[in-house]
């Protein structure tokens, strides 16, 4: 039998990674994009900053990989809400509203970093192939026989995320239910 042997150095160079785009996530949910720079997000990670730009030469690098990293733990996170539902039996009205609460609720700081990285590609283009990753995971996920009915879908929940952001208060689950339903419903 062969022992594989991993290399320490390429896994301490990944968790430090990691906490790096933790970090700047971090960052971002406290002061926005305009809040990144090595040295904030160094000290934030605590580590030094010549430890930030080996990893990620550029602020860009930097935004990129923090968003590929977003895009990365929402589709998984959705796609076992998914595979839950189906398991039941469900549609999945009733997970999605009770994602939307908990993103629009507790992670309230997350969803809007997370949107801050997502729109900033609209101004950078480099950021534009990370920002679709989210769309292309989650469309490959989900079975949909009707692409307009499911571009309404990511359009409608996309929609809730945003109104949901700037209301006063988070909406709760059983609020949400009655428009994630509409936006199931066969057409």
């Amino acid at each position: 039998m062969v022992k594989l042997q991993v290399d320490g150095r390429k896994a301490r160079g990944e968790k430090r990674r990691t906490e790096i785009i933790e970090a700047t996530l971090r960052i971002i949910e406290r002061d926005g994009v305009a809040g990144v720079t090595h040295r904030i997000v160094a000290a934030e990670a605590g580590v030094p900053t010549t430890s930030t730009t080996y990893h990620f030469s550029s602020l860009d690098d930097l935004l990129i990989a923090t968003l590929i990293s977003c895009a990365r733990d929402m589709a998984t996170e959705v796609y076992w809400m998914i595979d839950r539902a189906r398991s039941r039996g469900s549609r999945g009205a009733e997970e999605v509203a009770g994602l939307l609460a908990e993103a629009l609720g507790p992670r309230r700081g997350r969803t809007m970093a997370e949107y801050e990285l997502y729109l900033l590609a609209a101004r950078k283009p480099e950021l534009r192939p990370a920002a679709r990753r989210w769309l292309d995971v989650l469309t490959s996920m989900v079975r949909h026989d009707d692409e307009v009915a499911f571009r309404v879908f990511l359009a409608g929940i996309d929609g809730l995320l945003i109104q949901g952001l700037i209301d006063d208060g988070p909406p709760s689950a059983e609020e949400l239910r009655p428009v994630v339903d509409y936006l199931l419903k066969p057409r």
